[in-house]
């Protein structure tokens, strides 16, 4: 069955073709790409800025073949199942068994599940900071707030994959153009005085280290791989590795390009004296910058990318969550013996969804906490680990042993899980 508002190319056995660019392959770049702009992109600006600017650099050439070797990593795990559309969970079951495809079901819920908590708290926050630095107005009270923008969201997932799948596209686009632009006219107020500062080595090293979390995060599309290889399964078979290498080198390609252009922008605008204030007042960068540059532009379009990339990137990840809830619900039932019965399961997962995202915007924790505390370490455990050790353990994976970016991925991924307990006992 074709996946409801995309187009879906004609199947082709001749695998010369099978790396030849196509309208389809141009959609999937672009629903990965929105996957992944999202909150951790608006926040990643203020963890890798604060301490200047050199270290960013270093960032940047490690996160390109990070996120690009590793999400590969896990569309090859994915592609690897020699049971027709299978997803992630159940290629797990048919390589580990029943009890790993339990546990990895429980680890890619709580992978993706933070990141929906986390956009409850970013929308509120923008929105709140919006409607009093911008428009003068006092915003409504916190719970009313956040309670009226969540369910807002999670209605356009209610109303179907094809309308959620029609809004994601729609946002992409003008969401690339604002980041381009807002990059370019942050430039004349560019600071380039911090280029001779340079950190001491610990200082350094120990900045890359605890903002690595953050990249994990920030370039995260792993939600939308077990669907992607799925589908190039279905439509390329045995050639569906070959070509979603090549989609995920142009998706990795365009998120380096514009989202680090924008972070150093953002980076050389602002002091790292400014970069701790936003911090402390847990704001997307670009809500920051409209409440301290006197520009028009920068005051309402900065609040609004950061909208828009919140909600594009918030419907790929509640979908993600949502199915792992609505999986661990099945499991326990049929573990005790009991029927499942899918309309309860789905209000379930509704009203648990809803309600917790809630609570939690209405808490307003830190949200750079919890990226480097909880999120980025755990993604990093089923995005790096996962598929690495399966090329280890899987025959069918045995051709892609024996390769120096497996070592590459696998050590990125325990630099990442280590943070966590940096955050605990730091």
């Amino acid at each position: 069955m074709e996946e409801p508002g995309i187009i879906q190319p004609a199947h082709n056995q001749n695998a010369a073709k099978t790396t030849a660019w196509t309208s389809q392959d141009t959609t999937w770049m672009l629903s990965l790409f929105g996957t992944a702009v999202g909150a951790g992109i608006l926040f990643l600006p203020i963890n890798a800025g604060i301490n200047g600017f050199w270290p960013l650099v270093l960032m940047t050439l490690l996160i390109g073949p990070m996120t690009y070797l590793s999400h590969r990593g896990l569309s090859r795990f994915v592609c690897s199942s020699s049971i027709k559309n299978s997803d992630i969970t159940q290629v797990v079951k048919e390589h580990f068994g029943e009890g790993a495809g339990k546990a990895i079901t429980l680890l890619y819920f709580l992978a993706i599940y933070p990141i929906v908590l986390i956009y409850g708290v970013g929308i509120t926050n923008t929105v709140a900071s919006f409607l009093s630095n911008q428009l003068g107005t006092t915003p409504p009270p916190r719970w009313l707030l956040s309670g009226i923008l969540i369910a807002a969201m999670m209605a356009v997932m209610l109303a179907g994959e094809r309308v959620m799948l029609r809004v994601t596209q729609w946002l992409v686009y003008p969401l690339v153009a604002i980041l381009i632009f807002m990059s370019l006219y942050l430039i004349p107020n560019w600071n380039l005085s911090g280029l001779g500062t340079l950190p001491s080595g610990g200082d350094f090293f120990v900045t890359v280290w605890l903002t690595i979390p953050v990249l994990v995060f920030s370039f995260n599309h792993s939600p939308a791989i077990s669907q992607f290889a799925v589908s190039l399964k279905r439509d390329h078979g045995d050639g569906a590795s070959a070509k979603a290498d090549v989609i995920l080198r142009n998706t990795t390609l365009m998120l380096v390009s514009f989202v680090m252009l924008f972070v150093f922008s953002c980076v050389l605008a602002l002091t790292p004296e400014q970069l701790l204030e936003a911090k402390g007042q847990n704001l997307p960068i670009l809500s920051y910058l409209a409440n301290v540059y006197d520009s028009g532009f920068v005051s309402y379009f900065g609040p609004l990318v950061a909208f828009v990339a919140i909600v594009s990137s918030f419907f790929g990840h509640y979908m993600g969550a949502s199915e792992g809830l609505k999986g661990m619900v099945r499991n326990l039932l049929q573990s005790q013996g009991r029927s499942v019965h899918t309309g309860k399961v789905n209000r379930f997962t509704i009203a648990f969804m809803f309600l917790t995202t809630w609570v939690v915007a209405i808490i307003n924790p830190n949200i750079l906490s919890l990226i480097e505390t909880l999120s980025g370490p755990v993604i990093a455990a089923i995005l790096y680990l996962m598929p690495m050790y399966a090329i280890h353990k899987v025959p069918a994976l045995a051709p892609y042993r024996g390769r120096a970016s497996n070592v590459f991925v696998t050590v990125a991924g325990l630099v990442a899980m280590s943070a966590i307990l940096y955050g605990l006992f730091g």
